[in-house]
């Protein structure tokens, strides 16, 4: 049983619909009999399983921004700030979730999660960086394992419940976990004060090993202050993990005054945290709350972005005039930027001028090799050119960053069919159906695949195909 917000969960490079399921967390670990788990002995091994299976589950069921440039950058700020944590059990992994909730927060396993609303409502990459160093340590210092492990027992389908309720957020999210959960059990999930005030200090020391201005954490923290009413209308309540804020500021602010005036000088770079901003603006942000805010950019430095972003957003509502004419600005202005010219190369490509789109993703493809969107784009281009050697080599490559990915399946099966390899172009047309929820269509074309095996390396594809398949619905309990 599960509280979806649409009927199946389907990942895509560029779709994603939310649906958290309860029975996703439900397998995180073996269930005793009746139901319960005894957290008594919850240790650092059952958390690294308890991590990788949310993980897992993360990936499948929540509304996740799988823009590679977003992921690239989340990514590049956790590598910065793990320059001061010690060794640990378990990989720290961050992703951006979207949702217009002004908050982050940590689940087992070292599992970090930013919201697009956070990102958007910070003014500077140091803020952004002091939220993600705060849950870090949050993450580093276990508290959430230490409460489990405090637990004497504990339903797992409450914990589920309470996992979900914080996901989906709102008062969607709230009934999830009323339902589901006692309140001395949601309690359990809270962070108390000492939790939170361990996080700071610990989450400051990352923040200032990984070069940033040491005042962007309480930066980020009155900016939360001062948006805290949105805190409880889009998240449950447990999770507004901020109690007695006015003096966690002001604690950090004498911290900050006791540093050397080297570090207490340092300054931002904000030119990554612009652009990703403009992205997920561009994307998810309300239109016409993004277009007044792009709209006020375009006088100022980050004005190729700002027409970059006003391109997507009319593309987005079909105006298509007004977004070729957005994006020729943005081109006029950023003609080396590969990221505008994978935006206006996929524009064109996609609104039927695809010698101009051809040239401009090829361009970007040159300036960055490594941007999986990009390369999904460029290999459709080289398939639609009848060169599908190429584009069966760039969604190679694509699949490597998302293997999970049914509509880079589904491209490169096309190619793969169109290239006479039938037995690799049955597999990943299976693939395709799997990963978009559609079993029937799965096991149609898998059995294709079956019969077209005739080496030993094809029956081993089968193989990865079966225990993939299996190892999905072991998670999903189905």
């Amino acid at each position: 049983m599960g509280y979806c917000l649409t009927r199946k969960p389907v990942r895509s490079l560029f779709r994603r619909t939310a649906c958290v399921v309860l029975a996703l967390f439900t397998l995180t670990l073996a269930v005793p009999p009746h139901g319960a788990l005894a957290f008594g002995e919850f240790s650092i091994k059952d958390e690294v399983e308890m991590g990788r299976k949310i993980r897992m589950s993360m990936r499948l069921s929540l509304p996740l921004v799988d823009d590679p440039e977003v992921q690239r950058y989340v990514d590049d700020l956790l590598r910065r700030l793990s320059k001061g944590v010690p060794p640990q059990p378990f990989p720290l992994s961050v992703n951006v979730v979207r949702h217009n909730a002004i908050n982050a927060f940590a689940v087992p396993g070292g599992n970090l999660f930013l919201f697009t609303g956070l990102i958007l409502s910070m003014d500077t990459e140091s803020e952004l960086a002091g939220v993600l160093a705060h849950e870090m340590a949050h993450a580093t210092q276990r508290h959430m394992a230490s409460r489990i492990k405090q637990a004497n027992t504990i339903s797992l389908l409450s914990l589920a419940g309470a996992i979900a309720g914080a996901f989906i957020g709102g008062n969607a999210g709230s009934g999830v976990m009323a339902a589901s959960m006692a309140a001395g059990q949601a309690k359990m999930l809270e962070n108390s004060r000492s939790d939170e005030a361990d996080a700071d200090q610990v989450g400051m020391n990352y923040l200032v090993a990984g070069g940033f201005s040491p005042r962007g954490m309480a930066g980020s923290f009155e900016k939360i202050r001062r948006q805290q009413w949105l805190l409880g209308l889009d998240i449950p309540t447990y999770l507004s993990t901020h109690p007695a804020i006015d003096e966690r500021i002001v604690s950090l602010s004498s911290r900050v005054d006791r540093m050397s005036a080297a570090t207490k000088s340092r300054t931002d770079d904000n030119r990554a945290f612009f652009r990703i901003q403009a992205l997920i603006r561009s994307r998810y942000a309300d239109p016409d709350m993004a277009l007044a805010t792009f709209a006020r950019q375009k006088n100022g430095e980050e004005k190729c972005l700002a027409f970059m972003g006003e391109g997507i957003i009319y593309a987005r509502q079909n105006k298509i005039a007004q977004a070729r004419n957005a994006f020729d600005q943005a081109l006029d202005c950023g003609k080396a930027d590969p990221l505008i010219l994978r935006e206006a190369g996929i524009f064109h490509y996609m609104k039927g001028t695809h010698s101009l789109g051809e040239d401009l993703l090829r361009r970007a493809v040159s300036l960055n090799p490594k941007d999986a969107l990009t390369l999904f784009y460029y290999g459709r281009v080289l398939a639609d050119s009848g060169d599908l050697k190429g584009a069966q080599r760039h969604f190679r490559e694509v699949l490597m960053y998302v293997p999970d990915d049914p509509e880079v399946h589904y491209y490169y099966a096309q190619a793969l069919g169109r290239d006479k390899q039938l037995f690799l172009a049955y597999l990943h047309m299976a693939y395709s159906s799997f990963y978009s929820g559609d079993g029937l269509k799965a096991e149609s074309n898998i059995k294709k695949a079956r019969d077209a095996a005739k080496t030993p390396e094809q029956q081993d594809a089968l193989q990865r195909y079966d225990d993939r398949v299996k190892e999905r619905r072991e998670l999903l309990g189905s």
